[in-house]
């Protein structure tokens, strides 16, 4: 299928019914990823702390630590909801619970007397390195655009075309003609099926292309999406100990990509002026995104002195093959412009599709990750038991910019991709992540507090964006059990568009606030 640049043939920012856009490289790298109850308490910062599962997805250096083997087990449930400020109006979405699954596995420690490096531990676990689960809610009135407005200027560059090599074709054969011709975009396809796009005969068969919701100058507008899934990444990773003052480690890890959104946008005539021949247009949509991935992190942590572990990290970026499939529908209410009884036309994309859903694949690369990480351990002392607690931080720095995107199959779709790579180099740039946290044990029992900042990955100014966690949590640690327990409130701001129109035109967005938590719980024990 030949597929429109994103600028063109988009409905929904990250949306889009007939190809990839830089919003589907975001989702899959702008995120928070899950750990133990421990980690989540102080922040995810984990960097140089070192003998924690979760090294396996952020330091794997930190599983040299070891020189027992434990088992470990963490559920956790997320409780989510968001607040949408569009066109001046606000609105609430929704709130969702999912259960999600944080670091759980093993990891096989063992010393080595006869050695310098006197202990080594093997790992293999799984963790939620991204939880899609989200609820988006907001509405306004526009009086500057439609969405409808690309999907008119998409049919007007093919209708001034047929006119030119055929003029004796009527508008309605050209109409037709569109909306079976696969080299426009799914949307405006179905936009001329329910004539929601349409042509106004001219003089000498020359007609005017144009669309009924602009017309009438200002619409109200509505959207909503639900969305759900995950990054679950299997990861294997190895570590070890010299002299126990050099930690060197690395892992390989396996993320399986499962994303689910069902989505809806509303468009729709305020003045209930029943003979303008718009009510209203609805656009619904159920997508999918499936795959897996490929990646490797190398990390290193020193300790210069005894109570001080400075630590490394670098992640290369995941190497996805990614199918997705879309199933949508347009029911568009044109009053009294056609049949008065029946003013009501609705299509399916399978209908446009030959019966088939549109379904993709494509390869994605994601972006490079590099930490530096501090950490500061309170009576330091290699009997962890005698230890008082510890400050841990990360700084983290991630290229967004640097996602790529690149044809699955030799289909001559190379180009295509090549223009979103492009546009994502110039959506997004690098950004930096910030990670800070503590603990203070009493004996058996463990309190903790953390903080972690998600910079702004945008590279318009005017978009302004960040995920901000608060944490805390408890620990029970005694005769080879532990159990850790802890609270994430997050405070996330992003931007969404629910279309894009044709530069120079500037385009509209809402801001979204999300206010979620999330419960996690970690049972362990020493083998």
């Amino acid at each position: 299928m030949n597929r429109k640049f994103y600028l063109i043939a988009v409905l929904f920012a990250g949306q889009q019914a007939v190809a990839q856009i830089p919003e589907d490289a975001l989702r899959m790298s702008w995120n928070v990823p899950s750990g133990s109850a421990r980690s989540q308490a102080i922040g995810g910062a984990m960097g140089s702390l070192g003998g924690e599962i979760t090294n396996l997805w952020v330091n794997p250096a930190g599983l040299g630590f070891y020189k027992t083997s434990e088992l470990v087990l963490s559920p956790g449930l997320t409780l989510a909801g968001s607040k949408g400020s569009f066109r001046e109006t606000n609105a609430t979405a929704d709130r969702l619970t999912r259960f999600n699954l944080g670091a759980s596995g093993l990891v096989f420690g063992y010393g080595d007397k006869y050695s310098r490096w006197t202990s080594k531990a093997f790992s293999i676990g799984v963790n939620r390195t991204a939880n899609f689960a989200g609820s988006t809610y907001y509405k306004g009135t526009n009086d500057y655009s439609s969405f409808t407005e690309p999907l008119a200027n998409d049919f007007f560059n093919y209708y001034a075309n047929q006119r030119d090599n055929n003029p004796s074709l009527t508008d309605e054969q050209i109409i037709q003609n569109g909306i079976n011709d696969y080299s426009l975009s799914l949307l405006t396809r179905m936009a001329l099926y329910t004539y929601l796009v349409d042509v106004e005969p001219g003089p000498g068969g020359q007609g005017t292309v144009f669309s009924r919701a602009e017309d009438i100058g200002t619409v109200n507008q509505e959207f909503q999406s639900t969305t759900k899934g995950g990054i679950t990444e299997i990861a294997l990773g190895f570590a070890a100990n010299m002299d126990d003052k050099l930690y060197i480690g690395g892992s390989v890890g396996i993320p399986i990509v499962n994303f689910q959104r069902n989505s809806m946008f509303r468009e729709s005539d305020p003045t209930n002026n029943d003979q303008n021949e718009f009510s209203y247009s609805k656009y619904t949509e159920e997508f999918t995104s499936k795959g897996v991935g490929f990646n490797a992190k190398l990390g290193v942590i020193f300790k210069p002195v005894e109570r001080l572990r400075i630590g490394f990290a670098a992640h290369s970026p995941s190497l996805y093959a990614l199918k997705e499939k879309m199933t949508s529908k347009m029911v568009t209410d044109l009053e009294t412009s056609f049949d008065p009884d029946f003013p009501v036309d609705s299509i399916t994309s399978t209908t446009l599709q030959n019966g088939e859903d549109p379904t993709f694949k494509y390869d994605l690369v994601s972006p490079w990750k590099f930490m530096v990480s501090g950490s500061y351990v309170l009576n330091e002392v290699e009997d962890i038991s005698r230890q008082r607690g510890f400050i841990s931080a990360d700084i983290e720095y991630v290229t967004y910019g640097s996602s790529k995107f690149k044809e699955a199959e030799d289909n001559g779709e190379g180009e295509y991709f090549k223009q979103v790579t492009e546009a994502v180099k110039q959506s997004y740039k690098g950004a930096f992540n910030f990670r800070v946290g503590g603990e203070l044990k009493f004996n058996t029992i463990m309190t903790r507090l953390g903080f972690a900042y998600y910079g702004n990955p945008y590279e318009d100014k005017e978009l302004k964006a960040h995920k901000m966690n608060v944490s805390g949590g408890l620990g029970y640690r005694d005769k080879g059990i532990f159990i850790d327990v802890t609270y994430v409130h997050s405070l996330n701001k992003d931007v969404h568009f629910p279309y894009r129109v044709d530069a120079p035109r500037a385009n509209t967005y809402a801001t979204i606030k999300d206010n979620s938590g999330n419960v996690m719980v970690t049972f362990g024990i020493k083998l």
